[in-house]
């Protein structure tokens, strides 16, 4: 009987085992591959009753080497998943008619990006615009008698035709010199021409676009990431609101972003409503009953992450309030219930991007939604639509009720992809770190995770500084691109990073070097404490922008702990830097002035300056069209590990920015990233 018992035990172990081995043999690792083929879903619009959602679906085309986008529809209630266009043009910005009937949209199904519109119970979608730029930022008043958009403009010039006409003797022109007489020079990765991107509204039905930005030598929205979020119409359709800054020369070291209204027939010039405020405002949205003016604002000028807070104002001529003054938050994104009572807000959250109910009458804010990325809230009948990643997910779309109970999924187009492949498990904990304040770190565990065994570690360090290694699915730096390599990966939100009240975010002001290094030595030792699996003698580090620069800080003032590095877009000399860069009020602001008013705050964590003690091998990589940290700082970097002796390469994109956005190249950064980590760390 004893045999038996054992017999059928060992049966049973063996079908386990088979049965597990049949399930990994139905799947594979997670790769770039698979980070590139999940779909991206994006700006969901809730149609005008609440029952159906647009949004837009980019999948990666490899063999054009670039993202397709088209509009989709699906039931607020996860039902009639349906293709709505289907151009080989790239379709985007959907926007409701007020009917609910049909949708406009920016296509480049002609020779140009242009407005067209869709019915939604099919057939041909219809030009509306036929401008001879390119227009963007699609916005429709809410009546439905006008719609906005923008356009690269001269504003020397009166029309757009003439814009056209000057870029037309400029291409046929035999010399290609420029002259400049201030800065901006080049921003983010373009080269300036003097064109500015004016707002623009026509009637619905056809006819003339007035710019209502005419003689304004600014642009809406902000560049380089603002989007149509930064434009309403007013409630009764005779004006329009943007944000914009208007402050001349000092444009490249200001943060002074206003808020404008205009009339929509171009009659005068637009007024600005935030004067009184030096710092951000943007983001303005009307209360349902039109009454209430909400926006966002800053406080501090020339501080690009100071803490954004809600304000309200009586809308057309009532005072302001600053509604969430006592919230330590600070939000990206709002919009108001059906009632106007409570808006909805989105804000990083200790690793999340939570969703919050604030009530508009007191300012109490209440959590509704904790855990993973929330993206893009919206109102429809008692529910909220909204989308959300985590670090096992990207981005699909779902509904709740406001009080946070009853989610639904909507949408489940990565699932098959997602059942696919193998990814690794993610926790968070806390330790004790600069000054013995509480930090938060992100693991992630390696695919096949077995703890009887020893993993080597992909040591992540973010970018910002004032940025955060959240919750969330990225489509540059996933950490499960290392799980499925075999690594555990290790993200500390070292002193700096948002999400964890405005006093941590301020904190490292003038202290570039100082506690975050603090925090990523001591939340890599409590790591390998709190993970026995895991090998603290394999250890490599990498980062981007904030995280290159301490990449370089870390080889020359914590050279011993690592096998090896990647330094991707960051700086080594932080003097240079200020020279060489194009928004001035980052240095200004974080290295507590300019380098000849304030040399010291420059040399005090100057990578540069230890460059003597550098001894770790390292990958560095830079993009040429960065002008947010210029190529030359990664080619300087290359030049001393090399001048050094230490094994070193160069990976080069004489085509990408700050960013790798490429399809090809991003698989050529993936295979060249983690061979060098193979390479140093795993051999």
């Amino acid at each position: 009987m004893r045999l038996m018992r054992l017999f059928l035990f060992v049966l049973l172990l063996v079908s386990a085992e088979s049965a597990v081995a049949a399930a990994l043999a139905e799947t594979h690792p997670f790769s770039v591959h698979d980070m590139l083929a999940m779909d991206r879903l994006s700006d969901p619009q809730v149609s005008p009753d609440g029952e159906s959602v647009v949004f837009v679906r980019r999948q990666t085309d490899l063999e054009a080497n670039k993202g397709r986008t088209d509009l989709w529809l699906v039931g607020a209630d996860g039902t009639n998943l349906r293709r709505l266009t289907s151009h080989q043009a790239a379709d985007s910005n959907p926007r409701w008619a007020p009917d609910g009937r049909s949708i406009r949209f920016i296509s480049a199904r002609s020779d140009s990006a242009q407005i067209w519109r869709i019915a939604i119970d099919g057939g041909e979608a219809e030009q509306v615009t036929d401008e001879p730029l390119d227009v963007g930022n699609l916005v429709v008043s809410r009546g439905g008698e006008h719609i906005a958009f923008t356009m690269e403009v001269f504003p020397d010039r009166s029309t757009p035709s003439e814009t056209k006409d000057r870029l037309d003797e400029i291409e046929k022109a035999k010399t290609t010199g420029r002259v400049y007489e201030r800065i901006f020079v080049r921003h983010w990765d373009t080269w300036k021409d003097g064109r500015r991107s004016h707002l623009f509204v026509m009637p619905a039905a056809g006819g003339d676009a007035v710019d209502v930005m005419r003689d304004m030598d600014a642009d809406t929205p902000s560049k380089p990431f603002g989007g149509p979020e930064e434009i309403t119409f007013t409630p009764d359709g005779k004006g329009i609101i943007f944000s914009a800054r208007d402050v001349g020369a000092e444009e490249p070291w200001s943060t002074d972003f206003d808020l404008y209204l205009a009339p929509v027939d171009g009659s005068g010039r637009p007024r600005c409503l935030t004067e009184k405020n030096k710092a951000w405002d943007t983001s303005p949205v009307f209360s349902p009953d039109g009454k209430i003016l909400a926006y966002l604002a800053m406080a501090k000028p020339g501080y690009e992450s100071d803490r954004l807070r809600i304000v309200l104002r009586r809308w057309p001529g009532g005072a302001e309030r600053v509604l969430t003054e006592s919230w330590d938050r600070s939000p990206s994104s709002v919009c108001f219930s059906a009632d106007g009572k409570t808006i909805y807000a989105t804000a990083t959250n200790l690793g999340q991007r939570s969703l919050f109910a604030v009530d508009v009458r007191t300012g109490a804010a209440e959590t509704v939604l904790r855990e993973g990325s929330i993206r893009s809230p919206g109102v429809a009948g008692s529910r909220i639509v909204y989308g959300m990643d985590t670090l096992r997910s990207p981005v699909e779309f779902y509904s709740v009720k406001p009080d946070g109970s009853d989610v639904r999924r909507i949408t489940t187009i990565n699932s098959e992809k997602i059942a696919a492949v193998r990814m690794g498990d993610y926790e968070q904990f806390t330790f004790a770190g600069w000054n013995g304040e509480t930090v938060h770190c992100y693991i992630v565990k390696p695919i096949d995770f077995d703890a009887r065994k020893k993993y080597p570690v992909a040591f992540m360090i973010h970018g910002g500084p004032q940025g955060s290694f959240g919750n969330s699915f990225h489509y540059r730096w996933n950490p499960q691109a290392y799980a499925g390599a075999g690594y555990a990966a290790v993200m500390v939100d070292f002193h700096g990073s948002t999400g964890y009240g405005q006093a941590f975010c301020d904190s490292i002001r003038g202290d570039w070097g100082g506690k975050p290094l603090e925090d990523l030595q001591k939340g890599l030792a409590a790591a390998l404490k709190r993970y026995a699996w895991m090998d603290g003698n394999k250890v490599g580090a990498l980062g981007a922008s904030f995280g290159g620069f301490m990449i370089n800080w870390i080889a020359g003032n914590w050279p011993d702990r690592f096998r090896c590095m990647v330094n991707h877009d960051g700086n080594l000399c932080e003097r240079m830097a200020y020279y060489d860069t194009e928004e001035l009020w980052f240095g200004e602001w974080d290295h507590l002035g300019t380098p000849w008013d304030n040399p010291a705050g420059y040399e005090k964590h100057n990578p540069v300056n230890f460059v003597k003690n550098w001894k770790t091998p390292m990958l560095v990589i830079h993009g040429a069209l960065d002008f947010r940290v210029a190529d030359t700082q990664g080619l300087a970097t290359f030049n001393a590990l090399q001048r050094r002796g230490i094994p070193s390469k160069l990976l080069y994109f004489p085509d990408e920015n700050h960013w790798i956005l490429k399809p090809a190249n991003s698989i050529l950064w993936h295979e060249t990233v983690i061979g060098w980590l193979n390479e140093w760390v795993k051999n």
